[in-house]
C-alpha cells in the first residue's frame, strides 16, 4: 500500500466524516442534540436555563449593591459622633 498517494488521505477524510455521521445520528437515536465539528451541541433547553440564570444574577447583584449603599449609611450612622448625627437630622426636618 502507498502511504503517500491520494487515496490514504481521501480514506482519512471519509472515515472521519463517516465517524461524525455515526456520533450525530447515535446522539439523535438517544435524544441528545446533534454537535458540530467541534463537539459544540445545540441545546435550547440549556440556552434557556443560561438565559435565566443571567437575568436572575443580574437583579441579584442589583440587590447587592443597593444593600451595600444601605449598609454604608448604616456605619456612617453607627461611627459618627451623637452630636453631627443630631444636626444632620435637624437638617433634614
Amino acid at each position: 500500500m502507498d502511504w503517500g498517494g491520494p487515496f490514504f488521505v481521501l480514506a482519512i477524510i471519509a472515515m472521519s466524516t463517516g465517524g461524525w455521521i455515526v456520533n450525530n445520528w447515535i446522539r439523535a437515536r438517544h435524544g441528545y442534540a446533534p454537535s458540530d465539528d467541534w463537539s459544540n451541541t445545540e441545546d435550547p433547553q440549556a440556552r434557556r436555563t443560561m438565559q435565566l440564570l443571567t437575568s436572575e444574577n443580574e437583579k441579584l447583584a442589583g440587590q447587592v449593591g443597593r444593600l451595600e449603599e444601605r449598609i454604608a449609611v448604616l456605619e456612617r450612622i453607627a461611627t459618627d459622633p451623637a452630636e453631627r448625627t443630631a444636626r444632620a437630622i435637624d437638617a433634614l426636618r
